[in-house]
């Protein structure tokens, strides 16, 4: 069983940035697909951003441009860079490993974009 561990939300004002963390319990990132999503209230789960086993990187819409995925190997974490908040970035943040039918998820951590 996989074990995925979030940090890094809280509270910023439009324009700020934040670096949300997930960290694995094991290493699964050369054949594990890495996602990020979040979900605001009363609004269905969205993905926003996936890394592969093999690196390549996906955005939705939404973040492209503003959001960056990435991850450390070594530290078994990836993360999640995001620049240019705005209050409609808040949401419950959350890390996902999926591999065909296998999919876990860490608890989520809040984000909270306001003035």
């Amino acid at each position: 069983q996989v074990q995925l561990v979030e940090s890094g939300g809280g509270l910023v004002q439009p324009g700020a940035s934040l670096r949300l963390s997930c960290a694995a319990s094991e290493s699964i990132f050369t054949i594990y697909t890495m996602n990020w999503y979040r979900q605001a209230p009363g609004k269905q789960r969205e993905l926003l951003a996936a890394i592969t086993g093999g690196g390549s990187t996906n955005y939705a819409d939404s973040v492209k441009g503003r959001f960056t995925i990435s991850r450390d190997k070594a530290k078994n974490t990836v993360y999640l860079q995001m620049n240019s908040l705005k209050p409609e970035d808040t949401a419950v943040y959350y890390c996902n490993a999926n591999l065909l039918q296998y999919n876990y998820w860490g608890q989520g951590t809040q984000v909270t974009v306001s003035s």
